[in-house]
């Protein structure tokens, strides 16, 4: 496991790696999924991340941080989902320049306060590309017969925008659309009214979305009466 007893990041994680890109598809026109190959297995508890590094032939580098949406396993391969962001140097070179066969250095799986043990009740909520460490969770659970335990609810601008679109819906999802809607709850911001019915109590909850979004959802799982300490935020964005 990539996690000591305390939930904190073993330090093999810290170590550079070489992956291989084994395949490439488009979830949305602007998020990308990478499949790749790590040469040593490290099982990833869902909720983790990895750190890529490009470089530059003057040697000039630069690193970003990327979710793992695959279910933890130990084939040694996982999902990396990347959001095309505007002259995002790492994410439009992932976009534009990488193929399958091309070789990236890769740090981790890291992190452990948004990590998910995998046997514990939990509300997920998702704006966006935050979405993606909610979707290792439920990839999880959906594998190991857990379910059950999982509530998710995704907020998506369209049809077009909402990641992994073919495999997301299903009983423990509720998505939510906010500039155009096929169904009948109108386009329109989350409310308090649309997680009040999967709030069941007891249950961590995972907030992970664009900054607005996490403020705006914290706010309104404590106005349903959710402790504060129970809620778990990972904020999402371009990085300097």
């Amino acid at each position: 496991m990539s996690l000591t007893p305390g939930g904190t990041t073993h330090r093999s994680t810290l170590r550079w790696q070489t992956a291989r890109v084994l395949a490439v598809r488009d979830e949305t026109p602007r998020a990308r999924t990478l499949l790749l190959a790590l040469p040593a297995a490290r099982r990833h508890v869902a909720g983790q991340h990895y750190v890529v590094r490009l470089t530059a032939p003057d040697g000039y580098t630069a690193s970003r941080s990327y979710s793992v949406a695959s279910a933890p396993d130990d084939t040694g391969e996982v999902e990396l989902t990347v959001e095309a962001l505007e002259d995002g140097e790492v994410s439009g070179y992932l976009h534009e320049v990488v193929e399958p066969g091309d070789e990236l250095e890769v740090r981790g799986p890291i992190g452990g306060f948004f990590a998910w043990p995998g046997n514990t009740p939990a509300l997920l909520v998702g704006g966006g590309s935050g979405v993606v460490p909610l979707m290792s969770m439920l990839r999880q659970a959906r594998r190991e017969g857990t379910a059950d335990l999982l509530r998710l609810v995704v907020s998506a601008r369209s049809p077009a925008d909402l990641y992994y679109a073919a495999e997301l819906p299903g009983p423990q999802t509720t998505v939510l659309w906010t500039r155009s809607s096929p169904g009948p709850r109108p386009a329109g911001r989350m409310t308090a009214a649309d997680l009040a019915p999967v709030v069941r109590g007891g249950e961590d909850v995972y907030v992970c979305g664009s900054p607005g979004f996490c403020d705006a959802a914290t706010d309104l799982l404590t106005e349903l009466g959710v402790p504060v300490p129970v809620i778990r935020v990972e904020r999402f964005g371009p990085s300097g």
